[in-house]
C-alpha cells in the first residue's frame, strides 16, 4: 500500500511540504509542554499551539475533505443548546436553568464521519469529555459541536471550550442582547480573530422595539470593531462588505418550548448555510481552505510568543540553577575545610588509634631511627589486636554526620532562595523534602565511603613488595593500614611535610610518621593524595545528587534557548509558506476579498467544483 503522507499530498490538493511542516510544529508544541511552561499565560499559549496544530492544522494539512467542524460557542445561558437543537432538528443538547447545562462537547455526526473525527480534529480531547450523537439521516461531511460555556464556573469546561476553538473550521458565536458585552466571551472572540476562524454571530433575545434593536446592533458593531472584526447587520446585503461577520438576530420569545429549540424562521440563514455545506463538497472545501489559511496566517505570532516564553524562562531557569549550585558548592567547600582541619573526628576515635599505636612510646623512637620504629610497631601489633572496626565505624559516623549537616544547610538555603521567586515557590510548595537532605542520604553516603575504604585497602596491597610483606604479616593488617591512611587523609593537607597539622597536632604528626615509616615517604604521598582526591570526588557526587533534586524541577536553560530558536525558525517557515501552498489555499490567501459564509454561491478562488 502506498504511504498516505507526502506522496499523496498532491492528490489531496495539498503541497507536500505543508504536512511535514505541520508535523514539525506538532513536535515543537509537544516539546514545549514537556518543559513545562511557567505561569498560566505561558501554559495557555503552549497548549493553544498544541491544540491548534494537532486539532486543526494537522487535519487540514492532510486533507481538505476531513469532516468540517462547526462549533457553537458562547457564554452561560446564551441559548447555544437551543440553537444546536434547532440545527439538529431534534432535542439533542440539554437546556434549562441549571448552569452549566453543557459539561461536555456534544457532537452531532454522521456515523461515517465518526472515526475520522475522533482520529482527527477531536483526537487530542479526552474521550470522556465528548458525547457523540450519531445521526444517519444527515449528510456526512459536517459535524456540529456544542461546546461548554466559555465563562463556565468550572475551569475544565472553559478549558474544553478553548481547545474546541483551536479545532473548529467555522464558529457560530451565540450571545444575547443583555450578555454580548461580557468580558470573557470577547477574550475568546479575540482568539477566534487571531486564528482567522470563519465566524457567524447569533444574538438571542433581541428587543422587539426596532430602535432598541438598532442600538444593540450598533454597539455590537463598535465592540467587534475594537476586536478587529467587522459586523454586517442582520439582513444586510453581503455584496457591500463581503468580509464582514454576518449577524443573525433572534427576537425575545422566538423559542419552540416543546423542542427545546429556537424557531427555525429567525435562524433560517444559518440552517441554509449548514444544509449547503452538507450538500456541497466544494462549499465544504472552500470553508476548510479559508479556515486553514487563517490558521497559517495567525500561526507566526503565536509561535513567536511561545518562543519568547521559552527564552524568558531560560534566563530564570539559569538563575535558579545557579542559586542551587552556589549554595551546594559553598557547603561542600565548608565540609572539605572541616575534613582538612580534622575537627569532625570524635575524640574517642582519635584516642583509640593513639592508644593502639602507643603514641608516647613510638614518638620516643623517632629520634633513634626508622628501624627502631618498625621494630616497636611490630611488637605493639603482635601484642594488641588492632581496634580497626571501632575506629572505622566511629570515623565514618562522624563523616556522615558532618556531610549531612552541610547538605541539609545547602538544601535549606536553596529552598529559602527559591521560595522568594514566585515561579519557583510554586514548584517547591508541595515538596517539603527539598528543605533537607534526600531520604536515604546517610545510607547512600555510607555505602560510598565503605567502597572508598575498600579501594584504599586495595592500593595498600599494591604498593610494593616491602609493603606487601608488612600487610601480609602478623604485625600489621591491611585494614589497619587502610584506616591509618583514612585518618591521615582526614588530618593532613600536604602529605609528608614534617609539620604538626590540625587541632590534634601530635596525632597528626604521629600518623604521618607511622605511615611514612611503613610505606616510605613517596608512597605515602601518593596514598594520601589518591585517598583525598577520591574522597573529594565522592562527596562532590553526593552533593551533586542532592542538588539535582532542584535542577530537575527546571529545564536546562540551553534546552529552552534551543527550543526558542527552533520555534522562531518554524515561524519564519510558516511566513514563507503561502507561495508554496496549493491553488485552493493560495487563492484564498491572494484574493482581495473573501466570500462571507452566508453567500449562496462559491467565490471565484479556483475552487474545484463539487463532484
Amino acid at each position: 500500500m502506498p504511504d498516505d503522507g507526502a506522496a499523496g499530498a498532491h492528490d489531496r490538493g495539498l503541497a507536500p511540504d505543508l504536512p511535514s511542516l505541520v508535523e514539525r510544529l506538532a513536535d515543537l508544541a509537544g516539546e514545549r509542554l514537556s518543559t513545562p511552561p511557567v505561569g498560566d499565560a505561558a501554559r495557555t499559549r503552549a497548549e493553544r499551539l498544541r491544540d491548534h496544530v494537532v486539532g486543526h492544522l494537522r487535519v487540514r494539512a492532510r486533507s481538505l475533505d476531513a469532516p468540517l467542524v462547526v462549533l457553537l460557542l458562547g457564554p452561560t445561558g446564551a441559548g447555544k443548546s437551543s440553537l444546536f437543537n434547532t440545527l439538529a432538528g431534534r432535542p439533542t443538547s440539554p437546556t434549562g436553568v441549571l448552569r452549566p447545562t453543557t459539561r461536555e462537547a456534544i457532537v452531532l455526526v454522521h456515523p461515517d464521519d465518526r472515526d475520522a473525527l475522533l482520529d482527527g480534529s477531536l483526537a487530542s480531547i479526552d474521550p470522556a469529555r465528548i458525547r457523540l450523537v450519531d445521526d444517519g439521516r444527515i449528510a456526512p461531511g459536517v459535524a456540529l459541536v456544542d461546546a461548554p460555556d466559555v465563562d463556565s464556573v468550572e475551569h475544565a469546561n472553559r478549558e474544553l471550550a478553548d481547545r474546541l476553538v483551536e479545532a473548529a473550521d467555522l464558529c457560530l458565536f451565540v450571545t444575547t442582547a443583555s450578555r454580548y458585552a461580557d468580558r470573557v466571551p470577547w477574550t475568546v472572540l479575540g482568539r477566534v480573530r487571531e486564528r482567522g476562524l470563519p465566524l457567524i454571530v447569533v444574538v438571542n433575545r433581541m428587543p422587539p422595539d426596532p430602535r432598541e434593536r438598532r442600538e444593540v446592533e450598533d454597539d455590537l458593531v463598535r465592540l467587534l470593531g475594537t476586536a478587529g472584526l467587522r459586523l454586517r447587520p442582520a439582513g444586510g446585503p453581503a455584496d457591500r462588505d463581503p468580509d464582514a461577520v454576518p449577524l443573525v438576530a433572534v427576537a425575545e420569545g422566538d423559542l419552540d418550548a416543546d423542542a427545546e429549540a429556537i424557531r427555525r424562521e429567525p435562524v433560517s440563514s444559518v440552517l441554509e448555510r449548514i444544509a449547503g455545506l452538507r450538500a456541497n463538497r466544494g462549499e465544504r472545501r472552500a470553508v476548510a481552505a479559508r479556515a486553514l489559511t487563517g490558521s497559517i496566517a495567525g500561526l507566526g505570532p503565536l509561535l513567536d510568543a511561545v518562543a519568547d516564553d521559552a527564552e524568558h524562562e531560560a534566563i530564570d531557569a539559569d538563575a535558579l540553577r545557579r542559586t542551587a549550585a552556589t549554595r551546594y558548592e559553598s557547603e561542600l567547600v565548608a565540609l572539605r575545610e572541616g575534613l582538612t582541619r580534622g575537627t569532625f573526628l570524635r575524640e574517642e576515635a582519635v584516642r583509640q588509634w593513639h592508644d593502639f599505636v602507643g603514641a608516647d612510646e613510638v614518638t620516643r623512637f623517632f629520634s633513634s631511627g626508622i628501624g627502631r620504629v618498625r621494630g616497636a610497631l611490630a611488637a605493639i601489633f603482635r601484642r594488641t589486636p588492632p581496634p580497626v572496626e571501632p575506629v572505622r565505624r566511629a570515623t565514618l559516623d562522624d563523616l556522615v554526620g558532618l556531610a549531612r549537616l552541610h547538605a541539609a544547610e545547602a538544601a535549606r538555603r536553596t529552598a529559602s532562595a527559591w521560595a522568594d521567586d514566585p515561579a519557583a515557590a510554586a514548584m517547591i510548595a508541595d515538596r517539603p523534602d527539598l528543605w533537607g537532605t534526600a531520604p536515604g542520604f546517610d545510607d547512600g553516603l555510607r555505602v560510598r565511603l565503605e567502597g572508598w575504604l575498600a579501594a584504599i585497602g586495595e592500593e595498600v596491597r599494591a604498593t610494593g613488595p616491602v609493603k606487601r610483606r608488612l600487610a601480609q604479616g602478623a604485625s600489621v593488617g591491611v585494614n589497619a593500614l587502610g584506616t591509618g591512611v583514612m585518618l591521615g587523609t582526614f588530618l593532613h593537607t600536604g602529605g609528608l611535610t614534617g609539620a604538626e597539622i590540625g587541632v590534634a597536632a601530635g596525632t597528626a604528626f604521629l600518623n604521618q610518621k607511622l605511615l611514612g615509616a611503613l610505606f616510605g615517604e613517596a608512597a605515602m604521598v601518593e596514598l594520601l593524595r589518591h585517598a583525598r582526591e577520591n574522597l573529594d570526588a565522592l562527596l562532590a557526587a553526593t552533593f551533586g545528587e542532592e542538588r539535582a533534586r532542584y535542577d530537575e524541577l527546571v529545564p536546562a536553560g540551553e534546552r529552552l534557548r534551543d527550543l526558542a530558536d527552533a520555534l522562531r525558525t518554524a515561524a519564519a517557515d510558516v511566513r514563507s509558506l503561502p507561495p508554496a501552498l496549493p491553488p485552493l489555499v493560495r487563492a484564498v490567501l491572494d484574493a482581495p476579498t473573501v466570500r462571507t459564509l452566508t453567500e449562496p454561491e462559491a467565490p471565484a478562488i479556483g475552487r474545484p467544483s463539487a463532484p
